[in-house]
């Protein structure tokens, strides 16, 4: 195996799958058998959930709500997602734990970073919610973080679309795709792979990210063999 830690960030918006809003059950199923077919080859997995199918801090703002409060119903809706993973990967045995940034003693486990290093060494999948605990930072940020304090040795973060391009391929049909691509360069071109303050933080901590497709079968299994997929961020 090329990775034996693996950081796997979802958006919330991928869950969705054809619908507009929510959690379609054959994606989040499909989800599931992914990363079960990686955890069964020996790769210690962990997962940050987005929560922008069900509720977005930053469009409370816009409607007027105090962004604190907007940033924490967010928090929310990525426990709910993460809720939904662990049930989609109990269903085929797949062990895993949840732990909260926020304090859900019934629910869920509270974020401690030696317990979920354990979980990860004993073949559970563990799954992070609830963001960093704080407002203002995105979940973007809380998968930086997790994958430093768990020494991860990648961020994979799946997309819907299969890499980082010049500009937007669903926009721009000349769009084109980077194989690899330097930190410095993602900063001189003004790319968007994660919020700055995410990104800042693997550059600084020389971790490296993928930005693949995660829509596309079997894409997780090939990119932890260490086939080439999606874009690569290295220093």
């Amino acid at each position: 195996m090329k990775y034996k830690r693996i950081l796997l960030k979802l958006s919330g918006e991928s869950l969705m799958g054809e619908k507009s809003f929510g959690i379609e059950p054959e994606r989040i199923s499909q989800f599931a058998n992914e990363i079960k077919d990686v955890a069964l080859q020996g790769v210690e997995v962990a997962v940050v959930i987005g929560g922008g199918n069900i509720f977005r801090g930053i469009q409370a703002v816009e409607g007027g709500m105090d962004r604190v409060q907007g940033d924490y119903m967010g928090m929310l809706a990525t426990v709910i997602n993460s809720m939904a993973l662990q049930s989609a990967l109990e269903v085929i045995g797949v062990p895993t734990r949840l732990q909260s940034a926020i304090k859900m003693e019934q629910i869920c486990e509270p974020f401690i970073r030696r317990r979920a290093i354990r979980h990860l060494e004993k073949g559970r999948v563990v799954i992070f919610g609830a963001g960093t605990g704080n407002p203002y930072f995105t979940t973007d940020t809380a998968a930086t973080l997790r994958a430093i304090e768990i020494e991860a040795d990648v961020i994979l973060k799946g997309t819907r679309v299969d890499g980082i391009y010049t500009a937007d391929p669903e926009k721009d049909p000349n769009a084109v795709k980077y194989e690899t691509i330097s930190f410095t360069e993602v900063y001189e071109k003004g790319l968007n792979v994660m919020d700055m303050t995410a990104f800042t933080l693997c550059n600084d901590n020389k971790l490296p990210i993928i930005v693949f497709d995660m829509n596309k079968k079997g894409n997780l299994n090939k990119l932890i063999t260490g086939e080439k997929l999606g874009t690569l961020v290295e220093f």
